[in-house]
Parts: structure tokens; C-alpha cells; sequence
């Protein structure tokens, strides 16, 4: 029988396509065409006689066979970092900018797949308001920023636009005749002015019930019922229901969420578009 030798760009196209759930995502991840990635899958469910992916209109799934591949796969793979480790340079430093409005709870999940792109590459992360992220990116001090789009700037790479709503906990009650109260970050937060000019133009009388100092904080706010705050679906604390419609709440838009990076080549370079990538799969998911 003859010995079956994978090619690993092959295998972690695989892998790719299994974590991001999408060839379109995996090739914008590796920077190949759609047809590269999925020309790569073929050789290597060639190369292993069996159907690694079910491709459907909508989505990909592994088959039960690609279910047990995968985890060997990333086995082969970090066994493969690890190797070539040994005789790496001095670890490379890429520091990143992420919107608080933007991270998100599958922050985690996105940095343990950077990781998993590049285990050698040092990975600083700061979380702050998008303005000042891009302050801080305009100063050098950031590789590259995560950020909603900011008045007044129209460069950036669109990874995709969220849907807004207003958002509170079950247990709030509106209360005729007083302003609406509203749970959101401290300034300079543009969901927090854009939501305040929305019902300023609505005619909508509000006040500020609370200030977080990060979404957390403003989750924890709506959760313990002190108001309504204009939060994306991602963000959502438990329970919390959409409450727009029943108020008469305008709509708020579809806001972007745009990369800034002067990361032109190499290994941090992979790994911001990896992260791209999942973002912009957690996003459209």
C-alpha cells in the first residue's frame, strides 16, 4: 500500500474551511481565490480516498470522516510549528487594536486561532473606544485596529456591516412621560453618539442613565434593568429583548466594522487576515 504523504497547505486549507465554516472565509484567510482553497481541498480528499467536506448551497459541514480528520490535522499542523520553531528568529511582536464594540464574546475563541495560525508570532491585544484606537494607530502605536467606522475618516477595509438595535432586560419597564433612559459607554463612543442623535432627530426625549466603562460594564447595566442601550446582537446580555418596535424607537442602521493595518507582508500579516477572517465569520453567522 502506497504511504500517503499530505501536503500541509492542503491540510490546513482544511482545517480553515472547518473552523471558519466557509471556503470564501478560508481563502480570504490564506489569500488564495475561492477556487485555489477549494482545488486544495480536492487533492487532499484525493490524496485520503474519502469526502472531507459536504458542500451545500448555504453552508459546509464536515463529514463524519472530516470529523475525525480535523483533530489529527491540527495535531499535524502544531506538530509542524513546533518543529520549524526550533529554528525560528527572534518571536515577532504585532499589536492590535480591537473596538470594544467590536470584540465581542468569541474574543477568546478568535485569539486561540490566531494562535493556532502562527504560535511563534507574540500577539498584544488592546481593547478601547474606536476613536481613540485610531488615535493611537495614526500615533504607530498600534499595528493594527478593529474598529467601528468613525466620522470623518473613509479609509479602512470593510469586514462587514452588524445590525443595531435597542436593546433592554425583561424586568425594565418604560415609564410614560419621562425620558428614555439610556445605558451606554463612556465618550468617545460613536454607537454612543449616533444613538443619541437617532432620537434626537425622532423628536425622542432621553437621558443618560448610566456610563460603562466597557461593554461589560454596559451589559451588566442593562441586565440589572437601569435602562436601554443600543447594542449589537453579538453583545447581547442574557436575556435581554429587543425592544425598539414596542417603544416606537427609530432603527438604528447597519454599522461597519472596518480593518486599519500597515502590516504589508509576512507572518503578522497572515495572522491579521486569520483574524479577519473569523471576524467577519462570527459576524455574518
Amino acid at each position: 500500500m502506497m504511504e500517503k504523504h499530505l501536503d500541509l497547505d492542503a491540510v490546513q486549507a482544511f482545517v480553515l474551511i472547518a473552523e471558519l465554516g466557509s471556503f470564501t472565509r478560508a481563502a480570504e484567510a490564506t489569500h488564495m481565490t475561492q477556487a485555489a482553497i477549494s482545488l486544495k481541498l480536492k487533492r487532499l480528499e484525493e490524496r485520503l480516498d474519502c469526502r472531507l467536506v459536504e458542500r451545500t448551497p448555504r453552508h459546509v459541514q464536515l463529514s463524519s470522516k472530516g470529523e475525525a480528520f480535523l483533530r489529527h490535522a491540527r495535531e499535524l499542523l502544531a506538530a509542524h510549528d513546533q518543529a520549524c520553531a526550533v529554528f525560528s528568529p527572534e518571536r515577532q511582536r504585532v499589536v492590535i487594536g480591537i473596538s470594544d464594540h467590536v470584540a465581542g464574546p468569541e474574543l477568546p475563541t478568535l485569539i486561540a486561532r490566531m494562535n493556532t495560525q502562527d504560535p511563534q508570532l507574540l500577539i498584544e491585544i488592546r481593547i478601547g473606544s474606536s476613536g481613540d484606537l485610531l488615535q493611537a494607530y495614526d500615533r504607530r502605536e498600534l499595528d493594527a485596529a478593529i474598529v467601528r467606522l468613525n466620522v470623518g475618516r473613509s479609509d479602512g477595509d470593510l469586514i462587514a456591516e452588524e445590525q443595531f438595535g435597542w436593546f433592554a432586560s425583561p424586568k425594565w419597564q418604560s415609564r410614560a412621560g419621562e425620558p428614555l433612559p439610556l445605558v451606554t459607554l463612556a465618550e468617545p463612543c460613536g454607537v454612543r453618539v449616533l444613538a443619541g442623535q437617532i432620537l434626537d432627530d425622532a423628536g425622542i426625549s432621553w437621558t443618560e442613565a448610566f456610563v460603562g466603562g466597557g461593554v461589560a460594564a454596559v451589559s451588566a447595566a442593562v441586565t440589572a434593568g437601569l435602562g436601554v442601550s443600543a447594542l449589537s446582537k453579538r453583545m447581547l446580555p442574557m436575556g435581554a429583548k429587543d425592544i425598539g418596535r414596542e417603544l416606537g424607537l427609530p432603527d438604528l442602521p447597519r454599522l461597519p466594522v472596518l480593518l486599519h493595518t500597515r502590516i504589508t507582508q509576512g507572518r503578522p500579516k497572515e495572522a491579521i487576515f486569520a483574524l479577519k477572517a473569523a471576524y467577519r465569520s462570527s459576524i455574518l453567522s
